[in-house]
């Protein structure tokens, strides 16, 4: 198995400091993962960060309905060796968050029935920006240029998506084909098995999953590896099933709410990551990428109609 390789590179970000700005993506991030006791501290930290940030060690513990060995747990879990490190860091990651909130209203509430249609343009922007942001900040470049280097000088590259995540893999692979690699993207759990199984060394496979436990990715990707493929995983959820399979994993830090579960906040940062790792492949051989993209958009501007002309005050 992939995850058994001890070459394996994560996308786990490296210890929060009290100035850094993804301590709240990650705590997020790891929330389907941790044992009932720690989640229910990461709720109480998520709910309100800077009260949190204000309570003592057994008051978090006691608002959680947990022990303060517990909260200590979770701040290892965390990558904070202390609780003090926790409480700097929510503190940080509050204060961010009210310096791009501003005084409108709450932005990383779900949408109300009450809400405005001023106020739900300013939620939905605020969060895909924040998901741009902290995916961003917590995306293992390491992890990245490794998966550019495989896609770069992959025979083939195997894309599985279902649902949503499909339009992600569709993307990835218009954007390879117009540069000329052989890319195929597969959204049927059937199909993505028949792929996977003429799959080898020198062979890439990359699936998307917001969650990372949808079956029908997790299932191709793991017969990918069992070929001796490279496999890569982009999840938000970097110790999901999808990733603890893959060699590689791009995590993506989206905020999902009830109201838009899987909507467009986790595929604005799967696209993004998406976007870099195509221009990582693209830069490679930066003269004939070029020459291919000119190629492709020469091949259908001419099914554009052209610009009418504007009149002048000079034409009447």
């Amino acid at each position: 198995m992939a995850s058994q390789d001890p070459t394996r590179t994560s996308a786990q970000p490296a210890q929060e400091t009290a100035s850094g700005g993804d301590t709240l993506a990650r705590i997020r991030a790891a929330l389907p993962g941790l044992a009932p006791s720690e989640r229910r501290v990461a709720e109480a930290v998520l709910a309100d960060p800077a009260q949190a940030a204000e309570l003592s060690i057994s008051a978090l513990a006691e608002r959680a309905a947990t022990s303060v060995a517990t909260v200590m747990r979770f701040c290892r879990t965390m990558k904070l060796g202390n609780y003090p490190q926790l409480r700097l860091a929510l503190a940080a990651a509050a204060a961010r968050e009210h310096a791009l909130g501003g005084e409108r209203p709450t932005p990383g509430t779900d949408i109300s029935a009450t809400d405005t249609l001023e106020q739900i343009v300013h939620k939905i922007v605020y969060n895909e920006v924040r998901a741009l942001e902290d995916s961003g900040a917590g995306l293992d470049v390491e992890a990245l240029g490794r998966a550019v280097d495989a896609v770069a000088g992959a025979r083939r590259v195997d894309i599985f998506g279902i649902g949503a995540s499909a339009f992600v893999g569709q993307d990835l692979h218009q954007k390879l084909h117009r540069i000329g690699h052989m890319a195929f993207i597969w959204t049927d759990r059937h199909a993505a098995l028949t792929a996977a199984a003429l799959l080898g060394p020198g062979d890439v496979a990359l699936a998307v999953s917001h969650s990372g436990e949808t079956e029908d990715t997790v299932e191709p990707l793991q017969a990918a590896a069992e070929r001796g493929a490279t496999t890569i995983a982009l999840t938000n959820v970097p110790g999901s099933t999808l990733a603890d399979s893959a060699d590689l994993v791009l995590a993506t830090c989206a905020r999902e709410t009830p109201f838009r579960s899987g909507a467009t906040v986790s595929r604005i940062a799967q696209l993004a990551v998406i976007d870099c790792l195509f221009v990582g492949v693209a830069q490679r051989s930066y003269d004939a990428t070029t020459a291919a993209l000119q190629k492709t958009y020469g091949a259908v501007q001419r099914r554009r109609r052209p610009q009418p002309q504007r009149r002048t005050p000079a034409d009447d």
